[in-house]
């Protein structure tokens, strides 16, 4: 296959009639429309490559694909589908890890390139149950990192004629970084200081489990490790860092001591940086104004040339051999696409490959809009119906993380309500990557207050600019999102007509108890401590504590297997609203923190729809 005659692949299966067929709304087509991430190919065959696609049923899946045929050959097919996989350096080994119905505790398991759902699948590290803490894979040694209660983070190297070896072990949360090229040296990100936001730097080496060098530099400045040169022999490594207030990055050789920083002649804080194959450049993507762009550095000349388009967003990205560079790419307005992208062009490139079926329908642009809060100057992005006039029912969609940030990048969700007549915006609140690390780490103040202080900001001033109807305006969000729904309902009731809370926290303090080991270790980081020793803390933050304050009806979602927001905190909050007599509905399906079945997903906004319809007066979801 070329880049300049692409060939859409199939999924050994005719398209979806559903995405095609005239009776679908476009809402629904979008989420229907099949699906395709970035290929991760194998280091020394690049001609072999691993795919998540979503198959003819709509479910996500593995599948591994021989880069220019014109199939995708399906390696897994579980009920819930399957997200989380890579293929070993030689090509031989697809792997990917297995849990029980979305709740993230699980194994890994790995398979023969080429091979079909369930052939030759076996045990890949003969390690016990655990929560995934990051994978380095090598042709002699898969370094493996797993989190559980009651031990925090181990860190285990694999091999096929040993059993496997403990490397490192810890009560505070750490990953699996990356190994060199010789496979002697591995890095691991690690929060021994007590505060996994901010995480250090440790690199070991794999022959005696000896300390080559640390990293840190200080506390509320974290360091994170992006990969080690491709070149045999070169222990370089590029780490990001937040010296100077904004992520940026620097070159780290752990064996020769030494540090330099990359320049970068480009707006935005560097948010992933990858090595050119000759370990000379360096691909960086560019977080700025919730647009993520690529630019290539040259390390000798400190000349920066961009790559792609400077419009939208590059979702994810990786350089081939050739020096191509290939990456997902979309805007509010155009659906993803694999793409291949040219150093010095700063068009969109070449389709290199589009997912089977109809293509999901275009929606519209945003619309930047900046807003004075009590902290500074806040990003939103704005959608409105096209053509639309006049004072407009309002979704303020807040996102989850709480460090993330919302950008120019297609969304079904977001699509799907303003073919309904909404406006819908999503806020860039404080705690929100892209702006600095500072703006990152202002939550901190006061959790949960704080963000909720800049939605008000955009809520009231879209309000005010005769965008928004003040009586008709829904806060919404998922995870950390649907944990400021919840807590903006009690603690600013006046303000939302309406409230649509997916996965949420909803009691903290019952939240950090039945959580993963990971997120309870960015909790202590957060609060300053665990509930025990800060109670009054997580009693401020926690929706529980407002629930008596609640006023407009409110729709829960909420995952049976959630391992980051657990259902027994959500039936807390539950019980509360029905004891005080409170209108609510909840829906529960069986799985984790979201899911990988387009039914499932379908199943979730059409609910959402009709609920924000019949309390809000505005058109019900179609079918």
């Amino acid at each position: 296959m070329s880049a300049a005659d692409p060939a859409p692949p199939s999924l050994d299966a005719p398209a979806s009639a559903a995405t095609s067929d005239p009776g679908v709304p476009a809402w629904e087509a979008r989420f229907r429309a099949r699906r395709m991430g970035l290929p991760d190919w194998a280091r020394d065959r690049p001609e072999r490559a691993v795919v998540a696609a979503t198959t003819e049923q709509g479910v996500l899946e593995l599948h591994s694909w021989q880069v220019g045929d014109d199939k995708l050959r399906p390696a897994t097919r579980r009920p819930d589908g399957t997200a989380d996989g890579t293929i070993s350096p030689d090509g031989e080994w697809l792997w990917w890890f297995d849990d029980d119905k979305g709740d993230e505790r699980g194994t890994w398991r790995r398979q023969p390139f080429g091979s079909g759902p369930g052939e030759a699948t076996e045990d890949a590290t003969g390690l016990p149950p655990a929560y995934s803490s990051g994978l380095a894979l090598g042709h002699r040694v898969a370094v493996v990192g797993s989190s559980d209660d009651g031990y925090g983070v181990r860190v285990h190297a694999v091999r096929a004629d040993r059993p496997a070896e403990l490397l490192y072990e810890h009560v505070e949360e750490a990953y699996v970084g990356d190994l060199t090229r010789d496979e002697q040296l591995v890095v691991l990100a690690h929060s021994e200081h007590g505060d996994s936001r901010h995480p250090a730097l440790r690199v070991l080496r794999l022959d005696d489990v000896s300390t080559v060098a640390d990293l840190w530099d200080g506390p509320g400045k974290g360091l994170h490790p992006a990969g080690f040169s491709p070149v045999t022999g070169d222990s370089r490594l590029l780490v990001v860092h937040e010296r100077a207030g904004t992520p940026a990055l620097l070159v780290w050789d752990p064996v020769a001591g030494t540090q330099s920083d990359v320049p970068v002649d480009a707006p935005g804080e560097v948010t992933d940086a990858e090595w050119w194959p000759d370990g000379r450049s360096v691909l960086i993507a560019l977080d700025h104004h919730a647009r993520t762009t690529l630019v290539r550095v040259d390390l000798d000349a400190g000349t920066t040339t961009p790559v792609g388009p400077r419009t939208g967003t590059v979702t994810s990205s990786s350089v081939r051999d050739d020096g191509s560079v290939w990456a997902t790419w979309s805007s509010a307005a155009q659906p993803s696409t694999v793409r291949v992208l040219t150093s010095g062009a700063t068009d969109a490139g070449e389709v290199l490959l589009r997912a089977p079926g109809a293509p999901a329908p275009g929606s519209v642009d945003i619309e930047d809009v900046w807003v004075d809060g009590p902290g500074g100057r806040i990003h939103a992005l704005l959608r409105r119906p096209a053509g639309a006039t006049g004072r407009l029912p309002l979704v303020v969609d807040v996102h989850g993380g709480p460090t993330w940030h919302d950008e120019d990048a297609f969304d079904s969700y977001a699509s799907a309500w303003v073919d309904h007549g909404y406006a819908q915006v999503q806020v860039n609140y404080r705690g929100s990557t892209g702006y600095g690390s500072a703006w990152r780490d202002a939550l901190e103040q006061r959790v949960g207050h704080v963000e909720l202080e800049d939605v008000l900001a955009v809520r009231d001033h879209l309000v005010a600019a005769g965008v928004a109807d003040p009586d008709r305006v829904a806060l919404a969000g998922r995870s950390w999102g649907g944990y400021l729904t919840l807590l903006g309902l009690g603690v600013h009731p006046e303000r939302w007509a309406v409230g649509l809370a997916g996965v949420p926290v909803a009691d903290y303090v019952a939240a950090y108890d039945d959580e993963m080991e990971g997120l309870k270790a960015f909790d202590r980081s957060l609060f300053g401590g665990s509930p025990e020793q800060v109670p009054q803390k997580y009693a401020d933050s926690s929706p529980i504590t407002y629930v008596e304050h609640v006023s407009a009806p409110v729709l829960v979602l909420a995952g049976e297997n959630d391992p980051r927001c657990p259902i027994r905190q959500i039936e807390n909050y539950l019980a509360r609203l029905q004891q005080l007599g409170l209108p609510h509905e909840v829906y529960r399906y069986d799985a984790g923190h979201g899911s990988l079945v387009d039914d499932e997903r379908v199943k979730h906004m059409r609910l959402e729809l009709d609920f924000a319809a019949r309390h809000l007066g505005t058109p019900p979801a179609f079918r």
